[in-house]
């Protein structure tokens, strides 16, 4: 009797125990669902305007000025901003402050100025970083205490942790950019655009002064409010998903990480002493070339060929186009590229890239043929999915020991490829910011391949690592490998 009495107890604990894994299942699960859908909204809102900016505000080169000082602010905020912030505010309320400062560049777009525009850019790449480091960080947490409850390897969890948010997450350039194609092609005034004009459109003229007196021009007014009004909401929207459903979750879990971390000026100093490996200053300007053609396409292309020739309605199409090409190519290329290696995949963007660089100096983009704009970016789109996927990769492999500086690194150069590359948007033709990407990517092609064929010769050995990590240690590399990956 008192076995059986014992065997009833067994079975009552381990339902017991088992409806307890159930309810962190879902509590877990739920919150990676909050954070992505957060970052899926407050995406629409930022990634549609950042595609219209060359076009919106096109006067005085005010919409990628705007661009080049949020990139510029990134690259100062990474070095000094997270790990404050989440010190005092947790990672739950660092998200809400970040994406806070993402809706005041909305704000700035309702009545764009230079006294609007730039003091809001620098407020959202100051908010950009701390954004980013605590939403990486509460899905690391978040993995770490599902692995403990179902006895898994952290580092597997969490990796499908991240891959629910990117799958979620990507999704934002289709709908921010169908958002504003709806919004944009209720203009009434849309016509045809005179031969004259198109004869300006592309690299067969100079490209900085695109006329004001076609269907390039802004759209009216109410139709500017109405998009950037449905952008605010959206963010807003984001702010409180967040701030309602998320759990407050690290505060016991990150206290360890806040007390442990290295000061400011360890890290800071970090950054620069990896500067001494030549394997690290040779993939500079495959680094920066990433931020150069990214810059590129929704800085150049958007505005000198498809605003030109088609207007400002279709930018939504044609760069909705991009983000579902490099959505699935970068799943794509993940998979392939245990297979094949990255070498091949690399070659594989550079000779896209290359033919899309040389094919645009010599088109003269014309509304008949509509097709043709959507093929350069899915291209493009294409490419980049290798230069975000294969880059990061290559460089958590080449300083397996070095991951916070290496990563810090990455940032800093894909960033300064930005800020050249909007900078000096306002003051070159067209034709001289390709033949400066095209000479980007020939650097990039030269460099690259010492890196590999020293690494094949000489393999840099794996850090072993435990099946389970300690919380600082699998924070700070999840938190560097995803923020290299994404695009602020």
């Amino acid at each position: 009797m008192a076995g059986g009495d014992g065997s009833a107890q067994d079975i009552y604990c381990h339902s017991k125990k088992t409806k307890s894994e159930a309810a962190m299942i879902s509590r877990n699960f739920k919150n990676v669902l909050v954070v992505s859908v957060g970052f899926l909204s407050l995406f629409t809102a930022y990634g549609g305007l950042q595609s219209l900016q060359s076009s919106l505000n096109a006067e005085e080169g005010m919409g990628v000025a705007s661009l080049s000082v949020i990139y510029a602010s990134i690259i100062i905020s990474s070095m000094f901003l997270p790990p404050i912030m989440i010190k005092n505010l947790g990672c739950k309320w660092t998200i809400v402050v970040g994406m806070a400062c993402y809706v005041s560049y909305s704000f700035g777009n309702l009545y764009p100025g230079w006294y609007t525009l730039i003091p809001t850019s620098v407020i959202l790449g100051l908010g950009g970083s701390p954004l980013w480091s605590a939403k990486c960080t509460y899905l690391t947490i978040s993995g770490n205490a599902q692995a403990a409850e179902e006895n898994k390897k952290g580092s597997d969890v969490i990796n499908h942790y991240f891959g629910i948010f990117f799958f979620i997450f990507q999704s934002s350039a289709v709908w921010g950019n169908l958002m504003s194609s709806l919004i944009f092609g209720q203009d009434s005034s849309i016509s045809n655009i005179p031969e004259e004009v198109l004869e300006t459109c592309g690299a067969a003229n100079c490209g900085l002064n695109i006329t004001v007196n076609s269907t390039t021009s802004k759209p009216p007014q109410t139709l500017v409010w109405t998009l950037v009004g449905s952008y605010i909401g959206v963010g807003v929207l984001a702010m409180i998903i967040v701030a309602v459903f998320l759990d407050n979750i690290d505060q016991e879990q990150t206290s360890q990480f806040r007390e442990n971390r290295e000061p400011f000026c360890h890290t800071f100093l970090a950054t620069f002493r990896l500067l001494k490996d030549w394997r690290l200053v040779t993939l500079i300007p495959l680094t920066m070339y990433s931020g150069f053609e990214q810059s590129f396409l929704s800085g150049e292309y958007t505005k000198n060929y498809v605003t030109c020739a088609l207007g400002i309605h279709f930018v939504g199409f044609v760069m909705m186009c991009f983000g579902a090409s490099n959505s699935l190519c970068s799943f794509l290329f993940g998979r392939i590229a245990r297979y094949i290696g990255r070498a091949p995949l690399f070659l594989l963007a550079a000779v896209t890239n290359l033919s899309c660089i040389i094919a645009l100096l010599f088109w003269r983009p014309h509304p008949n043929q509509l097709a043709v704009f959507f093929v350069f970016p899915a291209l493009w789109g294409m490419a980049d999915a290798v230069w975000q996927t294969q880059t990061n990769a290559l460089y958590g492999i080449l300083f397996p020991r070095n991951k916070e500086a290496a990563f810090a690194n990455y940032r800093m150069w894909e960033s300064l490829g930005f800020v050249i590359a909007f900078a000096y948007s306002t003051f070159l033709c067209l034709e001289y910011k390709l033949y400066i990407l095209m000479a980007v990517l020939v650097i990039t092609i030269i460099t690259y391949p010492i890196v590999e064929y020293y690494e094949y010769k000489h393999p840099t050995q794996p850090v072993e690592e435990g099946a389970y990590l300690s919380h600082k240690e699998t924070m700070q590399t999840k938190v560097d490998e995803i923020i290299a990956q994404t695009e602020m």
